[in-house]
Order: structure tokens, then C-alpha cells, then sequence
């Protein structure tokens, strides 16, 4: 019957709620009489003239106010209120029309009982239309049954957003509080946290919702863990903005954050290291429009410079971000200028063009091809831009009088296997080497780190995505180590490392222990209400597939070359002792790769590399 009244065209549904409003305004009028009179009523002369005009004053105000443009059976508070305004003006006419008509035998208290009546009957009729009709949304597997982690406010409005669809069942709320426990909270009952596996197998659970906005990360990461072997799939609160407004449903809960991945808590920032370099400055961001440069210019923005100026070679990265920096600047109202610059770091006219314009304070140098088995594909191309493009860079910050260049290199510079790697050790080298040289009064740095969470080439978002399609999750070695940090995490410690330097030092972040790849794709998949199907569990739902080692891939990443890095003011951020070699030596070697890179010459670049980068084995030796 729900189906198939679904299906009505939409003119067929508005109209017969149109039709059910009019009788039961026709309704509230003959209730209102009874009570009135005190009897039933039947009505007799100038009566029947408020049982007509009743509908004809009703119609038009309801149709005013958008009514019969509502969903009703998401219809929630907003709507309810709404309709209550609806009846408050319809009923002041109401009065005012039998005050001023003054008809025999039809009181004048009418004017206040039958719009009373009305709204408790036309509330009604739509509340009813809400739980009959939203029922509908559930799937053929049946209805999702939840519980919400955490009965406070936060709690609470949750629960109210889910009571906006049918597609599921709130079963219970869990919280850790001994006064809360065993009460309910509008109706639903209140457990104990020790109580969830008995709730999940005797209820039925599918899914948890985390409510806890205001827990700290360590114990979140513990309620995480303990609901971790069991079946259910584990979700998390979504902006409380929404849930207050009404219009989130169960599909806008989103996955675990990418820190309750991680495992551990990010530091604070140092709000006078961050804004040392930035505040009322002009800046600059090379690659702005990848992963790590788009969330530099974020952290940057918040730090109120005067100028931002994003660079990047790709047309569509560079207008995203823009676009995303501008609203930015409307909803936070930051005062700084935005310039986007279309360019390449391996064209140093265009480089000096930009600083000579601009004249930026500080340069942060984020535009660097990272993709292992794509720069391993493309030496000459991976040279030219890490390497030459960092070269380019250099030159034109210092001898446009920028007064600081911080480079965002990579673990995968320390004893490297790959192309990429060895390049990005290589840049490390020109900056060390220019630092060194002492010309100019440039200050250059590097900061080095690992992956991070979340990124273009990061495995998350690769692990989601095959989640979705119903696996393989693909890991390439059943030991392979990563070291892990959050985008936002590591561009707040990039842009205080860079405060901090003084000239020439590789800076290197405190990225936590190593997390093993296959570890974090099993927990993504349990994280998920899913198990694991391998030998052991045949009848699991998701496989975890072994690829092998991509080429220049390392089983594990470094993030010293040399040892006892010295600590800093700040506890993430470490100072590292690594030997460089002298411009004069080192230029000797640039010369021989570039002209390597633009006869083509693979093994040439190869050669190189080797020749200055320590610890650089290439796969394919020429």
C-alpha cells in the first residue's frame, strides 16, 4: 500500500493532502461547535457560512507557506513548525473575520477553539504520514539497527537526526557514565559500555554510531578498539551544525577520521612558531594544488598573511584550490589577498618573474612528482622537476631577497631504492649546498617526513575505495612498513620546522612508530562490521590480496641517514646531522645529470644519483 502511494505523481499527492486539509478544517469546525454548544452539532443557518470559509481562509495561508512542497514523510520539527505558523496566521483571520461578521448563532470564541483543533489534527495527520510512510526507505536486507556511543547533547541530537528517515532502528544509546546508565534519553533506554557485545548479538546490531565530539583521542582510540572485534560497522558523528539543523541522515555519518586510523594524537601546534613567518607576510606555495600544498595554504590562510600566492602547473588543481581558498576567506572572513599563478618550477624565467613581482617573505617548496612506480617509470621527468625544479627555485628566491625557502622533502630521500627518493635527496643536497655557500640572506631548510593519511597516493583512500567495490584490499608485502601523519598534522609541523631554522638544516618529524600496511587494512575491514576472508576464515566477507613490491618500493622507510638527530623547542620536530657536498663539487654533478635528462639518458640519471645520494641501490642497476 506505502508502495504504491510512493509512486503517485507528485501533482497526485499534493493534491490529495490538499483534499485532507480541507476536511479536516471541515472537521475542526464540527468540533469546535460540539464543544462550544455542548452537545453534537448539526449545523443550521448562518453556520454553515464557517464551515465554508474555514477551508476557503485555511487553503491559501498553507499554500503561502510551502506546505505542499514538504516530503511528509521526512517531515520533521521545522515543518511542524512551520505549520503552526501557518494555522497561528489563518487563525487570526479567522477571529478577526467572525468579530467584524458578528453572525447569529456562531460564537465568536470559534475563532480561537476550531484553529486549535485544526492544528492538532492537521500536526497529526502529518506525524502519521512521517512514520507510516517512512518506513519505506529500508532495503530488502531489512532496517540497519544502531546503537549511539555517548548519551549526552551530542548524543541526543543524533538520535533526533535519525528519527528523520526509516531505513533504520535506534536501539539504544551506551555511555560510560555511572548516572546515566540504566535511564533512557526521549524513550531510549541508556547501557553500559561492557553490555554492547551481549547488545550486538541478542539485538542484532549492524552499525555504532560515535557521538563522543568532545572525548580525548586516546580514549576514543580505546572505545574504538574494544568495538573493534565485533560485527559491526563503526561510524562518526558528522558536523553538529547539520545534526542541530535537521538535515543529516544516516548515509551523511561519516567513516572513522583518518586519525582513528592512526592511532595516536596529533601535538598542538605552536601558535607563535606558526605565525612567525606568516602573519601580515606575503607567501608563497609552490605545487599548491596538490595534496600537502593545498592543506599548506589552508594552515597559512588561518595565520592571516597579507598575500597568498599559489603556484602550480596544473590548470584545474590550481583553480580548485583557489576557489576552495576564496570561500574560505567569505565564511572565516580572512583578509588576505589570493593570487593564483599558472606556472612550472622548470621554468626559471617564469620563477623569477613571479618572485621579482611579488617579492614573497616566505617560499614554501611543495611541487615535486611523488609517486614511486610513475618517477621510477619517468627518471628524466622526476630529475627535471625535483631535482632542477627545486634548483630553479633556489636561485630565484635568493636572489630576489626572499627571506625564507623551506623545501617539503620526504622519508624516501633516506637510502634510497628509487628514482624519486634519490631525487628529492638530490634537491636536499642543492639546498644544503647553497646554504652553505652563504650567498644571499635567504635561510633554507628542509623538512622531512613520511606518508601521510589521506593524500593523493595515500593507502586509505585506496583502501576505501576497494572497500566500496566489495575488495580485494591490495597490500604489496605482508611486512611492509610505513611511517604515517595526517595532512593536517604534518603541513602545521612543516611550517613551524621552517620558523625554527636558522639555514641549511633537514628538519625531520616525529612521524610515531611504523604502521605495517596489511595491520591497517585488516582494521579498516573490521572497522567496517566486516571480517577478513583468508585461509582461516573462508566465510569472510572482504580478502586482503598480496601484489608484490612495486618497482624501487622498500619494505620499510627511514627518516635518518645519519644518527642521534638533535631535539628541538618543539617535540615532533628533530634536527638532523646530515653530510652534503660542496656547491662547487655538487655542481659538477648537476651539470652531468642535466645534460642526462635532456639527452633522455635513464642510466646516466642513474648513474648520477648514485654518485651523490648515499645509500642509493637502484633496482636496475645499467
Amino acid at each position: 500500500m506505502q508502495h504504491e502511494i510512493l509512486a503517485w505523481p507528485r501533482s497526485l499527492k499534493r493534491l490529495v493532502v490538499l483534499v485532507m486539509d480541507v476536511a479536516l478544517s471541515v472537521l475542526a469546525t464540527w468540533l469546535a461547535f460540539s464543544l462550544r454548544l455542548d452537545e453534537p452539532h448539526w449545523p443550521e443557518g448562518a453556520q454553515w457560512r464557517v464551515y465554508l470559509l474555514a477551508p476557503l481562509l485555511a487553503i491559501p495561508v498553507f499554500i503561502r507557506l510551502g506546505l505542499y512542497r514538504a516530503i511528509f514523510r521526512y517531515t520533521g520539527q521545522a515543518a511542524l513548525l512551520t505549520t503552526a505558523k501557518a494555522v497561528a496566521i489563518y487563525g487570526a483571520v479567522l477571529l478577526g473575520f467572525l468579530l467584524w461578521a458578528r453572525w447569529d448563532n456562531v460564537p465568536r470564541s470559534l475563532g480561537v477553539l476550531q484553529p486549535l483543533i485544526f492544528l492538532l489534527l492537521v500536526g497529526g495527520s502529518r506525524s502519521l504520514a512521517r512514520f507510516w510512510l517512512a518506513g519505506q526507505g529500508r532495503t530488502a536486507s531489512g532496517p540497519e539497527r544502531f546503537l549511539i556511543y555517548g548519551a549526552g547533547m551530542a548524543g541526543a541530537q543524533t538520535a533526533a537526526a535519525l528519527g528523520m528517515g526509516g531505513s533504520h532502528t535506534l536501539l539504544g544509546f551506551v555511555d560510560d557514565d555511572p548516572f546515566k546508565i540504566g535511564r533512557s534519553v526521549n524513550g531510549v533506554p541508556v547501557y553500559a559500555a561492557s553490555e554492547v557485545p551481549a547488545l550486538v548479538a541478542g539485538l542484532g546490531i549492524t552499525d555504532v554510531l560515535l557521538a563522543l565530539p568532545s572525548v580525548s583521542r586516546e580514549r576514543r582510540n580505546r572505545i574504538i578498539e574494544t568495538l573493534r572485534p565485533l560485527p559491526v560497522h563503526i561510524r562518526t558523528l558528522p558536523g553538529l551544525s547539520d545534526l542541530a539543523s535537521g538535515r543529516v541522515t544516516v548515509q551523511d555519518f561519516r567513516e572513522l577520521d583518518i586519525e582513528d586510523l592512526l592511532g595516536r594524537d596529533p601535538v598542538p601546534p605552536d601558535a607563535e612558531l606558526l605565525a612567525r613567518d606568516l602573519a601580515h607576510k606575503t607567501v608563497l606555495v609552490t605545487g599548491a594544488g596538490g595534496s600537502i600544498g593545498s592543506e599548506l595554504c589552508r594552515q597559512i590562510l588561518r595565520q592571516q598573511p597579507a598575500r597568498l600566492l599559489l603556484l602550480d602547473h596544473s590548470e584545474f588543481a590550481l583553480y580548485s584550490i583557489h576557489q576552495e581558498l576564496e570561500q574560505l576567506c567569505h565564511h572565516e572572513g580572512f583578509a588576505a589577498e589570493l593570487t593564483p599563478l599558472l606556472g612550472s618550477v622548470n621554468h626559471e624565467v617564469r620563477l623569477r618573474e613571479v618572485c621579482g613581482a611579488y617579492r614573497p617573505h616566505t617560499i614554501y617548496h611543495a611541487a615535486a612528482y611523488k609517486h614511486v612506480p610513475l618517477v621510477e617509470s619517468n627518471p628524466v621527468e622526476g630529475a627535471r622537476n625535483n631535482v632542477f625544479g627545486t634548483l630553479n627555485m633556489a636561485r630565484a628566491a635568493r636572489d630576489s631577497g626572499v627571506a625564507r625557502f623551506v623545501l617539503v622533502s620526504t622519508d624516501k630521500a633516506v637510502r634510497p631504492t628509487n628514482i624519486m627518493g634519490a631525487s628529492k635527496r638530490m634537491a636536499e643536497l642543492v639546498l644544503q649546498a647553497i646554504a652553505a655557500e652563504g650567498t644571499g640572506s635567504t635561510c633554507f631548510s628542509m623538512v622531512r617526513f613520511g606518508n601521510v593519511l589521506g593524500s593523493s597516493g595515500s593507502v586509505v583512500p585506496l583502501f576505501r575505495r576497494q572497500l566500496e567495490a566489495g575488495g580485494p584490499l591490495t597490500v604489496t608485502h605482508a611486512e611492509v612498513t610505513r611511517y604515517f601523519m595526517t595532512i593536517p598534522e604534518a603541513a602545521q609541523l612543516v611550517l613551524q620546522a621552517g620558523a625554527m631554522a636558522q639555514g641549511g638544516e633537514v628538519f625531520v618529524l616525529d612521524m610515531g612508530e611504523p604502521v605495517r600496511i596489511l595491520d591497517l587494512a585488516q582494521r579498516m575491514v573490521e572497522l567496517s562490521g566486516l571480517k577478513v576472508r583468508d585461509a582461516t576464515n573462508p566465510q569472510g566477507d572482504i580478502e586482503i590480496a598480496i601484489t608484490g613490491l612495486r618497482p624501487g618500493e622498500k619494505l620499510y622507510e627511514e627518516l635518518l641517514i645519519g644518527d642521534n638527530p638533535a631535539p628541538t623547542s618543539h617535540p615532533r620536530i628533530m634536527k638532523a646531522h646530515e653530510d652534503c657536498l660542496p656547491w662547487s663539487e655538487l655542481q659538477l654533478q648537476l651539470d652531468r645529470l642535466r645534460q642526462a635528462a635532456e639527452l633522455g639518458d635513464e642510466a646516466g640519471i642513474r648513474t648520477v644519483l648514485r654518485a651523490c645520494v648515499q645509500g642509493f641501490e637502484p633496482e636496475v642497476v645499467p
